[in-house]
C-alpha cells in the first residue's frame, strides 16, 4: 500500500507500506517510523481527524501536525 503522508509545513512524500515487516497490518506508527517522525511529536489526522497511532493504517493520505520544533 501506497501512502501520501503530507507533513505540513514541510513537504509531502510517498510512503509504501508493502515491504514492512510486521506481524500484522502496518500502523500509523510504523508509518511515521518511515518519515522519522516519533508518535510523541506529531499527530496524524485523516481526513481531518486525528487517528491512534496503534490503528491499522487504511487511507492512502494522510496528515501529518507536527506538536513540537525544536529551535
Amino acid at each position: 500500500m501506497r501512502v501520501t503522508v503530507d507533513v505540513k509545513g514541510e513537504g509531502t512524500s510517498e510512503v509504501d507500506l508493502d515491504d514492512l515487516e510486521s506481524d500484522g497490518r502496518p500502523t500509523y506508527a510504523d508509518l511515521l517510523s518511515r518519515v522519522d517522525y516519533s508518535p510523541h511529536e506529531v499527530s496524524v489526522l485523516v481526513d481531518g481527524r486525528p487517528v491512534p497511532e496503534d490503528q491499522p493504517v487504511d487511507a492512502e493520505e494522510v496528515t501529518v501536525l507536527r506538536l513540537i520544533k525544536g529551535g
